[in-house]
């Protein structure tokens, strides 16, 4: 059965996405086509947008990788999933390879992202790998909420993940909005002090009611300052206790969390940014510190971070909006100003 979808499509940098009409091919054995029931706007497909960052696909391209939706047809190996209402990580990756056996899939070298290697969900359907879909429950006033999970909330828990963070731990943000916002969540779940820093007020207004126990402006804020403000928050606990998460996805937010490590700290890069920094890398050696990147979040780990959301642990709504896929490039706009205080969520029906 031939599938019809209404897409919106990135067909050149700078330019408004355009509504086109695209028929999606029959999945092949270990594909899927997901009805796209909302897709969340991440500050990543602003900077395919804007072309400061190229998509491996290419242009055209269907942008959008935070998809929820129902499967309508599936290749042979997963027919089971037919009906089923999933979401779609933002990192898919093979399960089969080295590194996926490893445990290590979200370093998979045959992994696809919706909106960068493959077409995405800024669009009513979508063609993707079937093995990695994450089956979600079907009360439909919790699934649209849960599109922000397929990078925003899981990349922030596989950043926690991968900083071995433990009760007890001081957590220290860097940029408390998107994956920052959930960074916060998710280590004040799992028993660690958390101090966020970030340079626009209304941010840390919030996060204050979500799990930081104390917020630092960092507008005009000397980095002395700062450490001395982070070391008075820790009370003296020892410096392999800091884990420091960068995201801001901002240069000077990598210079701010780089500068804030201690003796036996660890820190991990979650943000992006094209820029590039000046940073020297013996602190590393001279403080036996630790530097970790992280992308994305395997699969198999989703159920960690769904149940903390059943839970109540870990809140969504606070920190998201909604809005019809018909204004994504009013949307686009105003995350370039700097006016969403929110993450959207769109529907692609609308």
């Amino acid at each position: 059965m031939t599938v019809t979808a209404e897409a919106y499509v990135l067909e050149a940098a700078k330019a408004p996405l355009v509504r086109r009409s695209l028929q999606i091919q029959d999945p092949g054995p270990k594909e899927a086509i997901v009805e796209v029931i909302a897709c969340g706007l991440c500050h990543t497909d602003l900077g395919y947008a804007d072309g400061s960052v190229p998509t491996k696909k290419g242009i055209p391209i269907v942008l959008g990788h935070e998809a929820v939706g129902r499967v309508i047809q599936a290749g042979k190996d997963f027919e089971s999933l037919v009906g089923s209402n999933v979401l779609v990580p933002a990192v898919l990756p093979c399960g089969e390879c080295p590194f996926c056996l490893a445990g290590r899939g979200n370093a998979c070298p045959n992994q696809k992202m919706p909106g960068n290697d493959i077409d995405g969900g800024f669009s009513t359907h979508f063609l993707v790998p079937a093995r990695p879909l994450i089956k979600i429950g079907s009360d439909s006033s919790k699934v649209a909420a849960l599109s922000v999970v397929a990078d925003a909330v899981s990349t922030a828990y596989q950043a926690i993940l991968r900083a071995n963070l433990v009760e007890g731990d001081i957590a220290i943000v860097v940029g408390s909005g998107g994956v920052g916002s959930f960074v916060v969540q998710i280590a004040k779940a799992l028993g660690a002090r958390v101090v966020a820093c970030d340079i626009i007020a209304e941010r840390l207004n919030l996060i204050a009611d979500y799990g930081a126990e104390q917020t630092i402006n960092l507008a005009n804020l000397d980095p002395k300052e700062l450490r001395k403000q982070v070391r008075a928050f820790a009370k003296g606990a020892p410096t392999f206790k800091y884990k420091i998460f960068e995201c801001s996805g901002s240069a000077p937010g990598q210079v701010t969390a780089y500068g804030l490590l201690e003796r036996g700290a660890t820190m991990l890069q979650v943000g992006y940014t094209p820029s590039k920094i000046d940073v020297r890398l013996s602190n590393l050696m001279a403080f036996d510190a630790t530097l970790h990147g992280t992308w994305g979040c395997p699969p198999e780990v989703y159920p960690g971070v769904l149940n903390l959301i059943e839970q109540g642990k870990v809140r969504l709504d606070p920190f998201i909006a909604y809005g019809p896929m018909s204004k994504v490039n009013d949307y686009l706009a105003d995350m370039a100003a700097h006016k969403l205080e929110r993450r959207m969520v769109m529907d692609p029906r609308k």
